[in-house]
């Protein structure tokens, strides 16, 4: 329900978009969302899924938490407060950088500034109340917390085109902040874990596999799709960049229910499981039972795409329709690798992670470039598709020797 809601809510707030701003400005939200994902890695120290698994292996060590939860909370407010100094200080730097000299948004940056210490707490919090298992708790924040975003997503779109779009982005993360307080004080005294004396940096160390990770991911992945969104708007127009972008986002819906599967019910039982022969059971339920029926969904999705575009979208956007098959080619490709690619964060392997994200990235970066001078704005897609074709290749050679395990 909770996934389902989200979805309803980013299709209404696709169509808001559509209405008030056109192809032009799905652009530079597109833009902003990808540096967002930056702020977001930078301000986390990419330490989410870490916090997770740690409080949840020591929730019973009441002196083993306050120390964890201490030390992270610390660090993610120390590390918040200087990016809000670095994005006051440098607002018009940021909105040269992202918007282009044509454009005057550097008070989003500002607003920003003021947002991110309690946007990067809200993560901090609901993080915590994950590793305690209190699932059903994060469910409720997270629809509560997607229903006021779209009321104010809505209200400043309406009343502030563009800019206000750019505003919702930056404010509505920072609203499930209190939220996320009040269930928190349901389970703990937030108030008397939170210590100075209880900083270890020890607890920041053991983390940091998964920093690295979650952060060369984030940054590295948000700074590569944000330099070839500014090569389609200076090589075929903003107006194309706003196509691929509302793509994106269609495409962003879909995979919304393979993740939420992956993270919730694959990764437990790949990070348990301790033989080749366990592991191999888990990728071919995945692609025997799981694949199948997403490759069904998407051809249905490629069939109706005039429909979903008149839906979702405006008149302005019919040329999206010509994205949708080298779109959805690579989705496949890509849904199919994540049961593999979870592998290295279910076994913590870092180092091949990494080499691996910069291999595809690279590919990315510059097939899109070299297709987008060749067929414009489909050749992004194109490279999309080619790019997860090539991961999917390089990931099943590494595993092979899983997938192709055979009893002796």
């Amino acid at each position: 329900m909770s996934v389902l809601i989200k979805i309803g809510i980013g299709l209404i707030t696709s169509k808001v978009i559509a209405i008030f701003i056109g192809p032009s400005g799905m652009a530079l939200i597109g833009n902003m969302r990808n540096f967002m994902t930056s702020i977001e890695s930078i301000a986390t120290l990419g330490l989410n899924g870490g916090i997770i698994k740690t409080v949840a292996e020591n929730k019973d060590d009441s002196e083993k938490i306050n120390k964890i939860l201490s030390t992270i909370f610390i660090a993610f407010l120390a590390v918040a407060i200087l990016l809000s100094i670095v994005l006051l200080l440098f607002a018009d730097y940021f909105n040269h950088k992202i918007f282009g000299q044509n454009y005057q948004y550097s008070f989003v940056f500002k607003v920003l500034a003021v947002a991110i210490p309690f946007y990067t707490l809200s993560i901090f919090l609901l993080s915590v109340i994950n590793g305690l298992g209190k699932f059903k708790n994060v469910i409720y924040i997270n629809i509560v917390g997607n229903i006021i975003g779209l009321l104010v997503s809505v209200l400043l779109i309406m009343y502030f085109q563009t800019l206000g779009a750019l505003l919702a982005i930056v404010i509505t993360p920072s609203l499930l902040f209190l939220v996320t307080l009040y269930f928190i004080n349901k389970e703990i005294s937030i108030l008397n874990i939170l210590r100075k004396k209880n900083f270890d940096f020890a607890v920041i160390k053991d983390l940091s596999s998964y920093s690295l990770m979650a952060l060369f991911s984030g940054i590295f992945g948000s700074l590569i799709y944000l330099a070839i969104r500014k090569n389609v708007i200076a090589t075929v127009g903003i107006q194309e960049a706003g196509y691929w972008e509302s793509i994106t986002r269609i495409s962003g819906y879909y995979l919304m229910f393979a993740t939420t599967l992956i993270s919730v019910y694959y990764l437990p039982k790949l990070s348990t499981s301790k033989k080749n022969e366990e592991t191999r059971a888990i990728f071919l339920s995945y692609f025997k039972n799981i694949l199948p029926v997403f490759i069904l969904g998407v051809t249905v999705i490629y069939f109706l795409r005039f429909f979903i575009i008149k839906i979702l979208f405006t008149k302005e956007f019919i040329p999206v329709e010509n994205l949708f098959f080298w779109q959805l080619s690579g989705d496949i490709f890509k849904v199919a690798s994540f049961i593999l690619g979870y592998q290295f964060i279910a076994r913590k392997m870092t180092k091949i992670f990494i080499l691996t994200e910069v291999f595809s990235l690279t590919l990315m970066f510059a097939s899109s470039y070299y297709l987008t001078f060749l067929f414009g704005i489909e050749g992004v897609v194109m490279a999309h598709a080619v790019t997860y074709f090539v991961y999917f290749i390089v990931l099943v050679f590494y595993f092979r020797k899983t997938i192709f395990f055979k009893r002796n």
